[in-house]
């Protein structure tokens, strides 16, 4: 089963977060918080503006961004987590 998202909605996977600190710590599973991270899966067409037409996204699939903690919608897609946010819910992109 695969996704298209519709309009300005693009689904991306959440990225590992570490799981010892830079000291060395390991971080236990209930004391984890979600990752701001993810890589960017499908997107849409484009955000509807007033007259009718599409703007394209600035986001493509493969991109690695930053979202918000609590941003978007949890879904599962083949057994695996995804998250649907809204292009104004990416807080930016992460460069290479």
């Amino acid at each position: 089963m695969s996704i298209r998202p519709l309009y300005d909605r693009i689904v991306v996977k959440r990225l590992e977060s570490e799981t010892t600190t830079p000291g060395g710590i390991v971080i236990p599973d209930n004391a984890k918080e979600k990752p701001i991270s993810a890589e960017v899966i499908a997107v849409g067409t484009g955000k509807p503006l007033d007259n009718g037409e599409l703007r394209p996204l600035a986001v493509k699939a493969g991109d690695r961004v930053l979202i918000g903690k609590y941003a978007g919608n949890e879904v599962k897609i083949n057994g695996v987590e995804h998250v649907v946010v809204r292009e104004d819910e990416i807080l930016g992109l992460l460069d290479a």
